[in-house]
């Protein structure tokens, strides 16, 4: 299968090199002023394994792929389409993007049919050019099941690296239950200035963490999802002690994090649904705020 990827950070350098290990073909789209400094190459380290496959490198989406992975951070995501002046020379495009409302945006750009929403739960970092580290010990795609037939060769090449992939009957399912792992991880590892098992062995942090979990299912069960609080917090805690969220490592490098892809489909679900979610607001406003200062 022939590849693009948007967006050759952590997420989608991993996602172009286990693919391109794997025999498929993949294009970065990168920025101009990267494209020569770009090697031609990417370079992973991963528990599940090291490999280096061979990449081509574009400015914009100039061929017919069977899949644009769809992978910037989500404020960027608007600039990013400048890359894909024609959507319908992607088959499909699959994002891999934090939050919920990313999927109207690409739908009105490239298609409802064309867009088939994804999420991946795993610490990816892009540490160099070409040079993708991920850290966790698990890499967990999940993908709707309408989806499942044409995306069936993609999973045979994530599953025999060890990646894990499962099928939802759902889109609201499947979005929300990557969404309230990783609000409460992001608001609380980002405020505390604390790794995961840090936030979890402090009696104050893990109740504000607990808390979380609480308002962002609750907020996601009455958008339609099926996500049970009690089981999101076993996973969560279930954790590595040592990961950091991609937010907590944006705050403290100063790079603007994603604050309202995360914390924002809560917090608006909230207001239009008639359920508090006072500890979200909180830290998301104490997030905002350090922003400012």
């Amino acid at each position: 299968m022939r590849h693009a990827i948007l967006g050759a950070g952590g997420i989608g350098g991993f996602i172009g090199a286990v693919l391109g290990h794997g025999g498929h073909a993949v294009t970065l789209l990168l920025h101009r002023e990267s494209l020569a400094a770009h090697p031609d190459a990417l370079t992973l380290r991963s528990p599940l394994g090291a490999v280096s496959t061979p990449v081509a490198r574009a400015t914009a989406l100039a061929e017919e792929v069977d899949i644009l992975w769809v992978a910037v951070k989500a404020p960027q995501l608007e600039a990013a389409l400048d890359a894909v002046p024609e959507p319908g020379r992607a088959r499909m495009v699959v994002p891999l993007l934090n939050g919920i409302d990313h999927v109207a945006l690409l739908r009105s750009r490239c298609g409802d049919d064309r867009v088939v929403p994804a999420t991946i739960a795993g610490e990816m970092e892009r540490t160099a050019l070409g040079q993708i580290d991920h850290r966790s010990p698990f890499a967990r795609l999940a993908f709707p099941s309408a989806a499942e037939a044409g995306l069936a060769p993609v999973v045979r090449t994530l599953t025999a690296f060890g990646c894990t992939c499962a099928f939802l009957p759902d889109e609201a399912t499947l979005l929300w239950r990557k969404l309230v792992l990783l609000a409460p991880i992001a608001l609380t590892t980002s405020a505390a200035g604390m790794t995961v098992g840090e936030v979890r062995d402090d009696a104050a942090w893990r109740a504000r963490l607990e808390g979380m979990v609480r308002e962002a299912c609750a907020v996601a069960a009455a958008s339609g999802a099926d996500v049970d609080p009690a089981t999101t917090l076993q996973t969560l805690l279930a954790f590595p002690g040592t990961l950091r969220s991609s937010m907590s490592k944006d705050v403290a490098a100063g790079r603007p994090p994603e604050l309202d892809a995360i914390a924002g489909p809560i917090l608006r679900g909230g207001r239009r649904l008639g359920i508090p979610v006072p500890l979200t607001a909180e830290l998301e406003g104490t997030l905002r705020a350090a922003l400012r200062s």
